[in-house]
């Protein structure tokens, strides 16, 4: 006799890999780190270490994926990244 578990929880491989999506925020060379910074955090719900390692990692390296999850989760950060004249993707 085999006994199955019902499973209650998700791992990050039960994820639909088509259904996830990145938010990415491409460096401008214009905005102070501060400004991307706070953005990040009030925007993203990113805690400030995570904020300013992708802060550095935008300048660096031009860009960062900052949030992962669906389009429709993902795109009101997308649009408020913008309104703060922000340039940020969905990929």
């Amino acid at each position: 006799m085999s006994i199955e578990k019902e499973k209650n929880w998700t791992s990050p491989t039960d994820v639909d890999k088509e259904n996830s999506c990145t938010l990415i925020l491409h460096n401008d060379d214009y905005h102070t780190f501060d400004y991307v910074i706070t953005s990040l955090i009030e925007i993203c719900e990113l805690d400030s270490i995570q904020a300013t390692q992708c802060t550095y990692l935008i300048h660096y390296k031009g860009k960062c994926d900052v949030k992962r999850g669906s389009k429709n989760f993902l795109l009101p950060m997308r649009r408020a990244l913008a309104s703060r004249d922000l340039k940020a993707i969905i990929k």
